[in-house]
């Protein structure tokens, strides 16, 4: 699940239905001052509070250069591919516009990515791209040949917008990709293509993911050339069993249409996954070994094990509390464990406490007599932090990299030249983040990089000599900037981006608004990480209403140091106290115990610990008017606006639930169960942590908002919580976004009538300014 609650509008989805006569959905109630809603006029509020960034750059030659896709010169439809030098700024043009123009084409193709061979002597580009469930993955591709000019369409048989994942061989001599779930090689001197698997089917997938494997372990691009370009290893899922789900369309045609693909539910059946090595030239392939039933665990990850003799293969039990990576002999596909780790709660195999390539080998170096296999560097939560380790093929124990009683953020990237590991951290302050670096010899402790000025959020895209970096900072009160910098010193070479001026324009649309950081004391001696944004004008001496913003589940955290330059800042500059708590269980880096503290009672400990929180707040804060709250979340916010409101009745006047899961058994197998466990071992878990077993305890308004297209967090939900809604006399509000899917933005006009459905709903319900004590 998407934590879709912590940003502005997120992917969402939930639907309901309004009692008896219901008004129009786009008038609920007198409507607020025009000026108000056309703040969430998507146009204004983009011109005014967008913050701007960089155009995305790839580093070159280690990072003495890096490449940026800038706007041709007469043309500002086409793009041509630049080179930076990193130390001086001087800038070349690698590939011109004109240079990725098709023979007998009238224009340009359009770069959605693009790739160097190896020798760089190649460029491949992905054009022409279309959606596939989140990302655009599908589409056409082309190799240029630098050195005769030559632009070459991969595949040109095949239908347009059907390849998928296309990438060359280390040697640079072929490009390897996926259509219709099975994989291709084309020899780049030939063009010949020859299919590796021949059995791919609507059911059998072959180096692409299933549906759930996509969403919930961040799976798509499920292939690996070996380093000797000699073989692939890659996925494959068999859907075969998996329960059908249909999503119907009643817009599309004269007649409703309906979408089916596989969706497993809690408890039901999923897809087997192995894993295998097929020839590059063909032939049969060989399938790892890997023991248990493969609809009983997950592959999160595999890639060659820094050479073509050995594949590393994850391999985690379906409770996902027990994983091993396994070496596999290419050959016979015969395993042997090489680390396991276990946790009594989960482990966290998510994709952001990994590497962006996920694996990172570390050399023995040339005097160890034991073996010549590298080390694999590791992220454990095993002594209550997350940290790093060091791990031998040897089977040596472990080895601590960073040694702090503090969490890993996130990591950034390894410089074996220099002898270190960077990575985010924040040792006192889980609002915050800031480069660390620590040896990669387990010695000493870790050390900051990131400067004492720069308080707030701080990320890093580090190239890989390790001696430069593209360096984003940011505050509630700073709006993002971007430096490229000189490691490890942190010598700005030069600004990127400086958003000069933003805050002033955000100032001018919303107010003097303040945004203040504290810790709400709770039951159990627990602080909640808790932030305040206070209206223009504020006085402490008077009552003002509050709006709650609230995610609370595993998948993010939303209370942080950032510029927020969205609904938040408007939102207080109407005249509103706006809030929000991280409970324990959220993603917070405040070590394993916090993060696995809602095991088993998903919905449960967040709506008790939010409760408390906000009623410490008002306890602390007298100008918190108790008599104008409000909540809203999206995806697991929604789910937990709907807990709160039907467990805590009256304390929120009103609730704005976007997109969420009512009922626990209605989600998919792999998030659901990596924190509930299997509905029948924990009936009761999933019991008390479903908001739709508490819908009598609804006393308030609400709105419930779901897109009936949504794939993620099915329709279905919403409406199995009307019909209960209905059957206990509750009334309540309901806007159903016809085709949308988790994110409710499709179609023209959509993400402004959103804006402004909440908008409305708020200001009706709950009425904004200050009132006298």
């Amino acid at each position: 699940m998407c934590a879709t609650g912590a940003a502005l509008f997120p992917a969402a989805r939930a639907q309901a239905v309004s009692p008896a006569t219901a008004p129009s959905p786009v008038a609920f109630g007198a409507h607020p001052s025009a000026a108000f809603l056309s703040k969430f006029h998507t146009g204004q509020t983009d011109a005014k509070l967008h913050a701007k960034s960089p155009e995305e750059s790839r580093w070159l030659d280690e990072g003495e250069r890096y490449s940026v896709l800038e706007p041709a010169q007469g043309n500002q439809d086409a793009s041509d591919l630049v080179a930076y030098d990193t130390a001086t700024g001087r800038r070349s043009v690698l590939v011109s516009a004109r240079q990725l123009t098709p023979a007998g084409a009238a224009k340009p193709l359009s770069l959605n990515d693009y790739t160097w061979s190896a020798d760089k002597q190649h460029l491949l580009v992905f054009t022409n791209s279309e959606r596939v469930w989140r990302e655009n993955t599908r589409g056409d591709y082309w190799v240029l040949d630098l050195a005769t000019g030559k632009l070459t369409q991969l595949d040109p048989a095949a239908k347009p917008s059907t390849l998928m994942f296309a990438k060359f061989s280390p040697d640079a001599r072929s490009v390897a990709f996926v259509r219709e779930n099975n994989i291709y090689v084309e020899d780049l001197a030939t063009g010949q293509v020859r299919a590796l698997t021949t059995d791919g089917s609507p059911d059998v997938i072959n180096g692409t993911s299933d549906w759930v494997n996509e969403e919930e372990l961040d799976i798509r691009d499920a292939f690996r050339w070996s380093p000797d370009s000699q073989s692939i290893a890659y996925w494959q899922f068999n859907q075969s069993g998996v329960g059908d789900y249909t999503l119907i369309n009643d817009t599309k045609a004269l007649y409703p249409t309906t979408f089916h693909y596989k969706y497993p539910l809690v408890g039901t059946t999923n897809s087997a996954v192995r894993a295998g090595i097929v020839a590059a030239q063909g032939g049969a392939t060989v399938w790892v070994q890997l023991p248990g039933d493969p609809r009983g665990n997950y592959i999160p990850g595999l890639d060659w094990a820094a050479n073509s003799g050995q594949l590393l293969v994850e391999s985690i039990n379906r409770l996902q509390n027990d994983e091993h990576l396994y070496l596999a002999d290419p050959h016979t596909g015969a395993v042997h464990s090489m680390f396991e780790d276990k946790d009594a709660a989960f482990l966290d195999v998510e994709a952001e406490t990994r590497f962006a390539n996920r694996y990172n080998w570390l050399s023995r170096g040339h005097a160890d007599a034991v073996s010549t296999q590298p080390d694999l560097l590791w992220m454990s939560e095993r002594d209550g932090w997350r940290h790093a380790y060091r791990l031998s093929a040897t089977g040596a124990p472990p080895k601590l990299l960073t040694n702090f009683a503090a969490d890993i953020i996130s990591p950034v990237s390894v410089d074996q030249q220099h002898g270190f590991f960077y990575f985010t951290a924040s040792p006192d302050d889980p609002i915050r983040a800031y480069l660390f670096r620590s040896r990669l010899d387990g010695t000493g402790t870790p050390e900051r990089v990131t400067p004492a000025a720069d308080t707030g959020t701080n990320s890093y895209d580090v190239s890989p000599n390790g001696k430069w970096a593209i360096h984003s900072f940011s505050s509630a009160t700073t709006p993002p900037r971007y430096d490229l910098v000189e490691l490890p010193t942190h010598r700005v070479v030069r600004t990127l981006e400086a958003n000069a001026g933003l805050a002033e324009r955000a100032r001018a649309l919303t107010g003097a608004v303040s945004e203040q950081f504290s810790e709400t004391p709770v039951s159990g001696g627990v602080h909640l990480s808790t932030s305040i944004t206070l209206p223009p004008g504020f006085d402490p001496s008077k009552k003002y209403p509050v709006l709650v913003e609230v995610y609370g589940e595993p998948a993010g955290a939303i209370v942080k140091d950032r510029w927020d330059g969205s609904l938040r800042k408007l939102i207080a500059g109407e005249g509103y106290v706006e809030v929000s708590f991280d409970n324990q269980g959220t993603p917070a880096p405040r070590g394993r115990a916090w993060r696995k503290a809602g095991y088993g009672s998903i919905g449960v400990l967040s709506t008790q610990q939010q409760a408390e929180g906000i009623r410490e707040l008002a306890r602390e804060h007298p100008y918190i008017d108790t008599t104008r709250m409000a909540i809203w979340g999206w995806s697991g916010g929604g789910t937990n606006t709907l807990n709160m409101m039907f467990r805590n009745p009256g304390l929120f006047s009103t609730g704005i639930s976007v997109a969420s899961v009512p009922d626990q058994t209605r989600y998919d197998t792999i998030y659901q169960e990596r924190y509930m466990g299997l509905p029948k071992d924990n009936a009761k878990g999933y019991h008390d942590g479903s908001a739709i077993n508490f819908a009598g305890g609804l006393a308030g308004n609400l709105l419930i908002v779901h897109g009936s297209g949504d794939d993620n967090v099915h329709y279905q939900g919403a409406e199995l919580l009307e019909n209960k809604l209905i059957e206990l006399g509750k009334p309540f509000d309901f806007m159903d976004y016809p085709n949308r899917t988790h994110g409710i933005y499709e179609g023209p006009g959509t993400s402004t009538h959103v804006y402004t459905l909440i908008v409305r709903y708020l200001e009706d319900h709950v009425p904004s300014g200050p009132r006298p004590q």
